[in-house]
């Protein structure tokens, strides 16, 4: 079977690009492992400035429908009192919003089809080689084997997922990962325009109100910091030993948390990968954190997610022929466009990151930021939550 473009992942990086990319008239196929719909773990949080880009993508009026309250408000939640700053706004006057994966996901999918798009799934893609001018994907399910032509691939299966493709190198495991858990909660006392930067011993994380009453709970720790917590806490599971760690560490964290129940279980996930990686290479696009990625602390995932998959499809339409030269120029334009979008939260977040991990300067980030609780506000703007996605109005 050919295409014009083969796209290897379902989440949001590759259903923006498949919905941008079929809208132009283009055959595609996206090729999705998992079924539908399912969670992650992400911290769910959906900037602003992407409520446009998702009216352009067709799902804008059920995001709004579907997703939790607006967050107005910035908090700190780490050893001492909580310090609150408001949340910066953007253009368009509008705030933030969370959704859960589980939810968002399946609309973004259900738009790519409804664009044209072709679904595979659940299939996995098990190699990529070149084919005269195409790439050949070999995709796999149940023992059924497939092969799609394509002059363009796109990978959008993020940076967490193994598997035998070049985008998926092997990485050993050392101390300084950082793992990633969440889970939802039902009868949370946070108040519902908040959305509070979680600071404890060897991690950091997040909390907000997502969809259908959750509040989520998302969060990264170092893998030898984990190592230590289970140790203590013989006998629990990694995600409540976690838990247990971080109310331990953050009384504002445990008084919103105090007469909880959780919905579903602990989701975990990882190494992140947080850094700026090719967005073309042999002959192969990247979107998502497979691109570049984030530590979470800045809860821009889902937002650089979407920007990326937009972004490519914007550079690929300007290009009349989809030839090998014609690849190479929309890759170097998808390339300066990526990386005038993102490095700066991808810097800003790995400062954070360093700050509130490391016991000395966690101490010190808490003291400044209760002194300038304005930081926040200029963290979040930093981090960009209002940075506006070319060629949206």
């Amino acid at each position: 079977m050919r295409y014009d473009a083969v796209i290897i992942g379902g989440g949001p990086s590759g259903a923006s690009a498949a919905i941008a990319l079929a809208s132009q008239g283009r055959a595609v196929a996206i090729v999705e492992r998992s079924a539908f719909p399912r969670n992650k773990v992400c911290g769910e949080f959906i900037s602003p400035v992407n409520l446009a880009l998702l009216d352009r993508l067709g799902v804008g009026e059920r995001v709004r429908a579907l997703a939790g309250p607006e967050i107005r408000r910035l908090a700190l939640f780490a050893a001492g009192p909580s310090i609150e700053a408001r949340m910066p706004r953007s253009q368009t006057d509008a705030f933030g919003r969370a959704l859960g994966r589980d939810v968002l996901d399946l609309l973004l999918l259900e738009a790519a089809a409804a664009a044209g798009a072709t679904l595979l799934q659940p299939w996995q893609a098990t190699a990529a080689v070149r084919d005269g001018d195409d790439m050949a994907v070999s995709i796999e399910r149940s023992g059924e084997r497939r092969t799609l032509l394509a002059p363009v691939l796109i990978v959008a299966h993020g940076s967490w997922e193994a598997g035998g493709l070049s985008s998926q190198p092997r990485r050993p495991h050392l101390p300084s990962d950082f793992l990633g858990f969440k889970a939802h909660f039902r009868g949370s006392a946070l108040p519902s325009d908040l959305m509070p930067l979680l600071a404890f011993p060897g991690g950091y994380g997040g909390m907000v109100w997502a969809d259908q009453g959750r509040m989520s709970l998302s969060c990264c720790i170092r893998r030898d910091r984990l190592d230590a917590v289970r140790a203590a806490q013989r006998g629990l599971p990694a995600g409540e030993a976690v838990f247990r760690h971080i109310t331990a560490a953050c009384p504002s964290v445990a008084e919103v948390l105090r007469d909880t129940t959780l919905d579903g279980g602990w989701l975990a996930a990882g190494p992140i990968r947080p850094g700026i990686r090719d967005c073309y290479a042999h002959d192969i696009f990247s979107v998502g954190n497979v691109a570049g990625e984030s530590h979470p602390i800045i809860a821009e995932g889902i937002s650089m997610a979407l920007q990326s998959g937009w972004l490519l499809a914007s550079e690929l339409a300007g290009v009349a022929e989809w030839s090998r030269a014609g690849r190479e120029l929309a890759g170097q334009r998808y390339a300066a466009a990526w990386h005038k979008q993102f490095p700066l939260r991808i810097l800003t977040a790995s400062v954070l990151a360093g700050l509130a991990t490391r016991p000395l300067t966690a101490g010190l980030m808490h003291r400044f930021v209760s002194v300038f609780p304005a930081s926040l506000f200029v963290g979040a703007r930093l981090s960009g939550k209002v940075t506006p996605v070319p060629g949206i109005g």
